[in-house]
């Protein structure tokens, strides 16, 4: 027992540590927040009780909103209830996991806060306890689920029953939203046939729809905001990066310092579902995660993007998706449409949206994985259209809106490729037959 390797000890749990150092660092990216806007402890917490009370309609960047230190302290705190219920739960950590907790921990940083969540994790729970489960099979569509999240908080603001009945009703619909997105996500997921890896924002973005139009007709509207702080500080930028290269060293260490086995993971077309960890294995994933992360952030950097809390979040939602469908070679197509598409439309690529797109458009790797890099370019390309139209359709309520508008690029594309794929098979068939 005493002679086995750390390697050998950390077997079965790699992920699991991983996770928790994560969130260490993410600690030590609020305590240099605090530094840097010299801020006291008793400052952020009162920054994480503005992040609480506030609306949280796209775009609200918490750096913007309540400083650097105050948003990475509500990460931590979001992450943290997540990576609790796991444990409790006792979820094997896989590459689904990571899509699940780092999303969460993105949007924690402009959306997402441990009281807004909450509701519907809970709707969830209830949800599990009606059809005779654990919590454990229907977790991860609660954790995406969260992307309705600023629909709780909104309603507490636009009710007009009075504060504290406004704050009742708003748990009731996000336990309801909770409730409803286990079932309504199994059935979105046939319409894009696993080509749009945030599957779960495409069934809220649906159901978001239906719920604003329904406060519509009573009158009461929700508005989109913009929050953005600008600018890329050289602490963040060099972090990101530090903190790629240590997860790339950590997987390179549990795969004995080999990295052939990259190429597996970039041999898979990623459409849902394609768990890396399970195909090949912890250390192969993180190398994979930290490349996608590193070509995130290099690509905001070559566009003089912001390092804002949006961007910062959707880097690491990227990240995280690199365990589950995406990689290097096939998200680079989609990444490329979407700058292209600048140069043909009026948006510039540093556009706030834009540049939340061009990470977001991780979702429709799969496209580029079985249809090819010129699919890839057009998917981002369309997607880079759609996404600038769709936050208006639910007020901004749906945090995962790249999620929802990667759904209708899937439906529209893929029936009208296999459709011409499958037309051109059957003529080669009747020209070899001739």
């Amino acid at each position: 027992m005493g002679g086995r390797t750390v390697r050998e000890r950390l077997q079965g749990r790699e992920l699991k540590v991983f996770s928790f150092c994560s969130m260490a660092l993410l600690l030590a990216a609020g305590a240099a927040g605090m530094v840097r806007e010299r801020a006291s402890l008793a400052d952020a917490v009162k920054g994480l009780w503005v992040i609480v009370i506030s609306r949280d309609a796209l775009i609200t960047d918490y750096f913007g909103l309540a400083g650097y230190a105050s948003a990475f302290l509500n990460a931590v705190l979001v992450m943290g209830m997540g990576l609790w219920l796991l444990c409790r739960e006792k979820v094997k950590f896989t590459g689904l996991t990571m899509a699940a907790v780092f999303i969460n921990v993105g949007y924690a940083l402009w959306g997402k806060n441990p009281v807004n969540i909450l509701p519907i994790l809970v709707g969830t729970s209830a949800y599990a306890l009606v059809h005779g489960s654990r919590l454990s099979r229907y977790i991860y569509t609660g954790f995406f689920g969260t992307s309705l999240a600023p629909l709780v908080t909104e309603l507490v603001f636009e009710l007009p029953f009075g504060r504290k009945m406004n704050f009742l009703v708003a748990i009731a619909v996000g336990i309801l939203i909770g409730f409803i997105l286990p079932a309504l996500s199994v059935h979105t997921a046939s319409m894009h046939m696993g080509y749009n890896l945030f599957n779960v924002g495409f069934s809220a973005g649906i159901l978001a729809f239906v719920v604003v139009c329904v406060l519509k007709s009573f009158g009461i509207e929700s508005e989109s905001v913009l929050i953005w702080r600008e600018g890329r500080p050289l602490w963040i930028v060099v972090g990101l990066f530090g903190y790629f290269a240590l997860t790339f060293l950590y997987g390179l260490y549990l795969c004995g310092g080999r990295a052939e086995g990259l190429l597996k993971v970039w041999k898979h077309p990623g459409r849902a579902v394609a768990d890396f960890v399970l195909m090949e294995g912890p250390g192969n994933t993180l190398m994979n995660m930290a490349l996608v992360g590193a070509l995130c952030a290099a690509y905001i950097c070559l566009i003089g993007g912001d390092f804002s809390g949006p961007v910062v979040g959707a880097i690491l939602t990227a990240f995280g998706f690199s365990a589950f469908g995406a990689h290097v070679r096939n998200y680079a197509p989609v990444l490329a449409g979407v700058y292209l598409s600048t140069l043909l439309n009026r948006f510039e690529p540093t556009t706030p949206g834009v540049q939340l797109a061009a990470a977001f458009a991780v979702g429709l790797a799969p496209i580029a994985g079985r249809f090819g890099v010129i699919a890839g370019i057009v998917a981002g390309m369309l997607h880079t259209a759609i996404v600038m139209c769709t936050s208006q359709m639910y007020g901004g309520l749906n945090l995962y809106n790249n999620g929802f508008s990667a759904g209708w690029v899937a439906i529209i594309m893929v029936p009208a490729i296999e459709s011409f794929l499958m037309e051109y098979g059957r003529r080669k068939r009747r020209d070899t037959d001739a």
